[in-house]
């Protein structure tokens, strides 16, 4: 269960990451939208009020917006909206004089139906660059080349009237997808690494890494007879086939290799990055992605505690059967939110959100919180007449727009994000009782337990790059583990119940953090009594 550990660690290992909607984060310019300048103006609480050690910038890149940036017109510049080439080079350079990395969003599988390489291809089937997204003729009968469909419902494919062929969209079909199977595509795309390596990015978050490369004869998925999920949350039409064809292609490893060779290359001066988003369940198959030799991505991400249920035997069978699955000398991550996913206080209550905090930052592997979830931030609730998520509008239910809203720093108008009329989503309520500066002001706040929990990681070792050791002999309410070095041992006990619990030391012990914040550095000689919805950290 336990594997052998590097000798070496790199800051992707021993750091907290830290993701940042830009449109959500800091307004500079007062149009109701935030920019990069506002994530600069942040940066102190990033590194010394928080204390993370990475910022994941969500897309900035020049876009229409149809999926606000995840539909990319120019891969290598900067949407006016959000600043310009200068500006993202003074956030790097602000960033790693403060000692934060940057991680910037990357999307290859697709662009905008607006990207001048897309605009090419659609002018004509002779055109140079036709080949460069998927065209396919129709069957006889006039309907799609097959029957895949778009995550965001409806078929993934587009009939255009011009040129007379269907074009390929694993998304919306205002984001047509690239053919990684073209080696000028994928030069090209490399190139867009290469370009931001240049200006000193630290990693890329790969997005919808698994759909480079499909099925090369793009044959029709079987339909989901069982009625089973494809992810933690219903997805509409999408569900009804079991995605076996139009994602992952056992070629999509030789990409990996490809982008990882750069990263390598550009890791001589200072370590790069990368982690790809990956929706793969089976821990088994999610390994295959760190490669053979671990040259591949240097993190698939794991969303399996967004997947488990929130119980103490849960998720320590999350936990213990990665723990068997990741390859020697891989490392592993976890994550309890991001900007496709309902709030963690809202999936988990308030309490149990504080447990989570204690979990993602104590386990064996690289964290990554989500903007606002420090401030116990929940989902909001968008009218219909607001809903800006185009996947919202077009499968109700199914909108992003909650996780999304403005980060709120004070209980002044816009909660301190922006000077404007109006945002581009609206701050949530309860912005004026739930904020930076007043939770800093609050002994026992969610920011201060966050504080609290990464300045005591930051000091430990053992957190840090430490051994996974489960007790087995605890309440079936609790999930209790060890984290240890040669020099030091951690005890972390999580109650996931609504009742005391009573848990067997395996050595006296010191605690250090409980997630109320209200008693440390007191002497435990045997047993420890947890109160509902408590988390402990103890030094034995």
């Amino acid at each position: 269960m336990v594997n052998s550990l590097q000798n070496t660690f790199q800051w992707w290992q021993t750091g907290v990451i830290y993701q940042i909607y830009p449109r959500s984060y800091r307004d500079s310019t007062g149009n109701g939208v935030g920019d990069l300048q506002g994530v600069i103006n942040k940066l102190e609480y990033l590194s010394n009020t928080l204390g993370v050690d990475a910022l994941w910038l969500s897309p900035f890149f020049p876009s229409p917006m149809a999926d606000f940036g995840y539909d990319v017109s120019n891969y290598v510049d900067v949407h006016p909206l959000f600043g310009d080439l200068d500006m993202f080079d003074r956030l790097v350079t602000e960033a790693h004089r403060r000692g934060l990395k940057v991680i910037i969003d990357i999307v290859p599988n697709h662009s905008s139906d607006q990207h001048p390489w897309f605009v090419e291809s659609r002018s004509s089937r002779d055109n140079p660059k036709r080949d460069w997204y998927v065209w396919r003729d129709a069957k006889p009968d006039g309907s799609p080349p097959n029957n895949w469909l778009s995550v965001f419902g409806g078929p993934a494919w587009e009939w255009d009237e011009h040129t007379g062929q269907y074009y390929l969209h694993s998304f919306l079909k205002e984001q047509p997808d690239l053919d990684w199977r073209n080696p000028a595509v994928k030069e090209a795309m490399l190139d867009v690494f290469r370009f931001w390596l240049d200006r000193g990015v630290d990693g890329f978050r790969i997005d919808v890494a698994q759909r480079l490369m499909k099925d090369p004869l793009e044959r029709d998925n079987p339909m989901n007879e069982s009625g089973k999920m494809f992810s933690h949350k219903a997805m509409g039409e999408y569900d009804s086939q079991i995605h076996i064809y139009d994602v992952t292609h056992e070629d999509i490893h030789g990409v990996f290799q490809e982008i990882r060779e750069i990263l390598d290359a550009y890791s001589e001066k200072q370590p790069r990055y990368s982690v790809g988003e990956i929706h793969e369940y089976d821990f088994e198959k999610w390994a295959l992605y760190y490669g053979k030799e671990l040259d591949e991505l240097h993190m698939p991400f794991n969303f399996s505690l967004l997947d488990a249920a929130w119980d103490a035997s849960a998720i320590r069978n999350v936990v213990d059967d990665l723990e068997a699955a990741i390859p020697d000398g891989a490392w592993p991550n976890y994550v309890l939110g991001n900007h496709d996913e309902q709030r963690m206080v809202t999936r988990l209550g308030a309490l149990q959100a504080r447990v989570a905090a204690m979990l993602l930052l104590t386990l064996r592997g690289t964290p990554t919180l989500y903007y606002g979830d420090e401030l116990g931030m929940p989902e909001s609730v968008i009218p219909d007449e607001l809903l800006q998520d185009p996947w919202g509008i077009a499968v109700p239910g199914l909108s992003r727009d909650g996780c999304r809203t403005p980060m709120q720093w004070n209980d002044q108008v816009h909660a301190g994000f922006s000077t404007a009329g109006s945002t581009w989503l609206p701050v949530q309520p309860d912005y004026a009782a739930r904020n930076v500066a007043g939770q800093l002001g609050e002994p026992t706040s969610s920011l201060n337990l966050y504080r609290t929990l990464l300045a005591f990681r930051s000091e430990s070792t053992a957190l840090q790059t430490g051994r996974y050791v489960p007790l087995d002999k605890v309440p079936s309410s609790c999930y209790v583990y060890k984290r240890e070095t040669d020099r030091e041992r951690i005890l972390v006990a999580l109650n996931f119940s609504d009742e005391s619990a009573e848990v067997t030391l395996p050595a006296p012990a010191t605690l250090k953090v409980t997630t109320y914040l209200d008693k440390s550095d007191l002497s435990i000689d045997k047993v420890i009594q947890l109160r509902p919805h408590e988390g402990m950290i103890l030094s034995l």
